[in-house]
């Protein structure tokens, strides 16, 4: 089943820059493993326009302060799409399981068993990341994040 890569991307771009002079670029990239001429196996990235179930996604998220002020402690938010099963291990990448009610890292969420209970978060669980950027950003700074995922 082939999705269409809007339908993931759109989704995966910051929801949120909680600051006002931070201005945030989105850019998301599919990784795969081709066979060249001589059948060697190697590793090419590129622009995605249609996506298949096992295909690894990178999403890289620029920000600048563009304003005259610097900026201290903002958050950069994504919701995640449902096509994708995102890596909640990113050091720094905080992940929400119940819509960006509640925060954490993943190994300490839990959902709803079904069966009157809960049991641990699993990535497939994970609605919302988000970075909390704690460090000044001076005007004109620029930072930036990246994680990965891959299509259901």
């Amino acid at each position: 089943m082939r999705i269409p890569a809007l339908a993931i991307f759109t989704a995966l771009l910051p929801a949120t820059a909680q600051a006002q002079p931070v201005q945030w670029q989105a850019q998301s990239y599919v990784e795969r493993t081709v066979t060249d001429v001589n059948g060697n196996q190697r590793r090419i990235i590129k622009a995605a326009d249609r996506l298949e179930p096992g295909d690894r996604l990178i999403f890289i998220v620029r920000y600048r302060n563009s304003g005259s002020q610097p900026v201290n402690h903002f958050a950069l938010t994504n919701a995640v799409s449902r096509h994708v099963s995102i890596d909640p291990t990113v050091p720094g990448m905080e992940v929400s399981v119940d819509g960006g009610r509640s925060w954490g890292t993943i190994d300490r969420l839990n959902v709803p068993s079904g069966l009157g209970g809960t049991r641990p978060a699993m990535a497939e669980d994970v609605t919302h990341v988000r970075w909390l950027v704690r460090a000044p950003l001076r005007p004109g700074d620029m930072g930036q994040i990246s994680y990965r995922a891959t299509v259901r």
